[in-house]
């Protein structure tokens, strides 16, 4: 076997395994790396390629236990996915999905006995997700992307700061924002994927309630971009064009309904939930880490309108 020959054989394994998480760049790899980087704050550059490492070792595996359930689904929604694609068999991806999980909680401890807690915990969460059909029902699967979503959030930042076993108040409360912010929106990206998730028999929320999921994506953009703002005391200048901007992806949700509107609209999305992953930095920069965000505004805002339900 020549060494060329050799050489293509592993760039294209390699590319295989990119494949799995190639749809989730945007929506995961991106923003949960900018946030640890900003929450941690990031010790190093070197960190940068770590924490990016770390957050896609394990969303790597994440999706092959996913894409191994409902490879018929993605000759639908995603047929460039290695299974669809036939680049894998689903046996040898099975293999690989079981192989990664010590491969994850290895990588972890290497960094320290707390990381690999939250390597178990988002494993496990996995399974739950996956092969207890934890993704079938639009609730369960909200809830349980969003909390393994946080998981990897705090994972990320452990990596990519000083102390590889705690984090700051203002990291924490940022991770427990986004997963807030993540399960209430999260349903912006099934809409592109409603004819395939029919095809698998899940329930999501599009299409359980076509009309309402729309109206409330349409509301919770804006409404989110909004207290984020003064969450995380944007200066005026920020804060209008981050409301602006989260005004109009809420408006495409409801107006422009084809699944092409809907691929565009889920890019505008994620653009929108990346961004706002940045504000801890924002924070650091104008506050300081000794400060962390007041969400008495928050409390008092649901307080007074469980008052007016009432």
């Amino acid at each position: 076997m020549t060494k060329p020959f050799q050489l293509r054989k592993i760039f294209s394994y390699l590319y295989t395994l990119f494949l799995f998480t190639q749809s989730d760049i945007r929506i995961a790899l991106l923003p949960v790396t900018l946030f640890s980087i900003a929450a941690a704050p990031v010790a190093s550059p070197i960190r940068v390629l770590e924490t990016a490492f770390w957050i896609w070792l394990h969303l790597l595996q994440c999706n092959v236990a996913n894409q191994i359930k409902a490879p018929d689904e993605d000759k639908i929604n995603k047929p460039s996915r290695p299974i669809p694609a036939r680049r894998i068999s689903v046996e040898d991806a099975t293999i690989l999905r079981w192989a990664l999980v010590p491969i994850c909680l290895l990588y972890s401890a290497l960094y320290s006995t707390e990381l690999m807690h939250i390597s178990l915990t988002l494993i496990l969460f996995t399974i739950w997700y996956n092969e207890r059909d934890g993704d079938k029902n639009s609730l369960s699967k909200n809830f349980l992307t969003a909390v393994m979503y946080g998981i990897s959030e705090l994972g990320g930042t452990l990596v990519a700061g000083r102390d590889h076993t705690q984090m700051n108040p203002t990291g924490r409360i940022a991770a427990e924002t986004t997963v807030a912010v993540f399960m209430s929106t999260l349903h912006a990206q099934d809409f592109k994927d409603a004819d395939g998730d029919r095809l698998t028999g899940r329930r999501t929320f599009p299409i359980a309630y076509p009309v309402a999921s729309r109206f409330a994506i349409g509301l919770a953009i804006p409404l989110w971009s909004i207290l984020l703002t003064f969450m995380w005391q944007l200066d005026l200048l920020c804060a209008i064009a981050f409301v602006g901007y989260g005004c109009y992806v809420g408006a495409r949700f409801m107006l422009y309904r084809t699944v092409q509107d809907d691929k565009l609209s889920c890019k505008y999305y994620c653009a929108w939930f990346s961004i706002h992953h940045l504000f801890p930095a924002y924070w650091y920069y104008y506050h300081g880490t000794s400060q962390y965000p007041n969400l008495a505004f928050i409390e008092n805002i649901f307080t007074d309108t469980l008052s007016i339900l009432a």
